[in-house]
């Protein structure tokens, strides 16, 4: 009963957060939607890119446009949606720790986890978010596919452990800056990287490159094996549908890690001195 007072709690609490977060910005319009547009924007060259590449050479392997398509608006609807609401994690390094504002995080009788998500909400990512959306539903609707319920949830399973698992790449960079504030560069090989990796097909790279998306940072989990089992197509590494059916939840294990590794880190902090 106490436990369940508190997580209502923490999530009233949260929720006031983001509240706070989106008010701000919508008190000056213009400039909120000339951000979330140059979002979309930037995000729609990578689109054209893509669309590009299938313009000059028609096929990628075995894949068509729209089924590529597919997978870059599964990633592009579940990262913008991360990336909002990860910004606490995100400038850890920068703006708690170098800054030593971690120290005052640190006394407040709420968790350190709960005080970054809430520390500011990126709303204008919804350009980003809108594109992603856009690209989807074109995929959708260029696809033969026979959109049933469990097709549709696997969409949504998918979609929610894609988001979580950024988040957690998120905390394992903020968790990297209790050893060093330099990490943010490798981390964007991951984050970033990721999302670039992630818009193609996990069968196109090499063998190593593959296992490690997979069994390491489970990236190919939480977009290309579901991807296949929603498409109804054989996959050409050798993944049953269960495991294609089951994969995104390795989003969610991850997301645990990425909280295993924040605890371990909080453990090993030795603050600022100042």
């Amino acid at each position: 009963m106490v436990e369940s007072s508190r997580r209502h709690t923490a999530l009233a609490l949260y929720g006031r957060f983001v509240s706070q977060s989106i008010r701000g910005p919508l008190q000056y319009r213009l400039s909120f939607f000339l951000m979330a547009f140059g979002y979309f924007i930037t995000s729609g060259v990578e689109a054209v890119g893509v669309w590009a590449l299938f313009d000059r050479f028609g096929m990628l392997g075995q894949w068509s446009l729209a089924q590529v398509a597919f997978l870059y608006g599964i990633v592009n609807v579940a990262f913008p949606i991360s990336e909002a609401m990860a910004r606490g994690f995100d400038v850890f390094g920068d703006q708690f720790v170098k800054s030593g504002e971690f120290d005052r995080v640190l006394l407040r009788p709420r968790s350190t986890v709960l005080q970054l998500a809430g520390y500011e909400f990126q709303v204008h990512r919804v350009g980003r978010l809108v594109q992603g959306l856009i690209v989807l539903g074109l995929a959708i609707w260029m696809l033969p596919v026979d959109w049933n319920g469990w097709r549709v949830a696997l969409l949504l399973f998918t979609i929610s452990s894609g988001v979580v698992f950024f988040y957690a790449l998120f905390i394992f960079q903020a968790a990297m800056s209790f050893w060093t504030v330099d990490s943010l560069e490798i981390m964007n090989t991951l984050t970033y990287g990721g999302v670039e990796t992630g818009q193609y097909p996990l069968a196109i790279y090499e063998p190593g490159f593959r296992r490690f998306f997979t069994f390491v940072v489970p990236l190919g989990c939480i977009s290309y094996f579901p991807a296949i089992a929603i498409l109804g197509i054989e996959d050409p590494l050798g993944s049953s549908r269960p495991m294609q059916a089951l994969a995104p939840l390795a989003g969610y294990l991850f997301f645990g890690m990425s909280l295993v590794a924040w605890r371990f880190g909080i453990r090993h902090y030795t603050s600022t001195g100042s």
